[in-house]
């Protein structure tokens, strides 16, 4: 009875192991794209330099940045690389134009984020 405790432990720790590790796991890459902010685009999908001002302002008042990819229209949320704390200043200055952000990428309830951990 003690051996299969211990398997049915040992098992579910590996369960458990095999979720949690690819988090942590998440490797650098490089997304291109359109830095949108993510209300004007999810309901009336504007975007683009038109857009510019209203977004920076959108973004100014707490809606999430996001990045546009470009080909596959994937929208990642954009975070900060590090917790408590905001997102780069060139995401601002980027707002409505494309750009290339380098950081990881986390996918959580079907959302897809992005960190910044570079902005060109």
């Amino acid at each position: 009875m003690r051996k299969i405790m211990i398997l049915g432990v040992l098992a579910s720790f590996f369960m458990v192991m095999s979720v949690v590790l690819p988090v942590y796991a998440a490797e650098t890459v490089t997304v291109k794209g359109e830095v949108i902010d993510t209300y004007c685009y999810a309901l009336m999908g504007a975007k683009g330099e038109s857009h510019r001002q209203c977004a920076i302002d959108c973004v100014k008042a707490g809606i999430p940045a996001g990045l546009l990819e470009e080909k596959t229209d994937k929208v990642y949320v954009l975070l900060p690389n590090k917790d408590k704390t905001a997102l780069p200043k060139g995401v601002m200055d980027k707002m409505g134009r494309m750009a290339s952000i380098t950081g990881k990428v986390y996918m959580s309830g079907g959302s897809n984020f992005l960190t910044v951990e570079s902005i060109k």
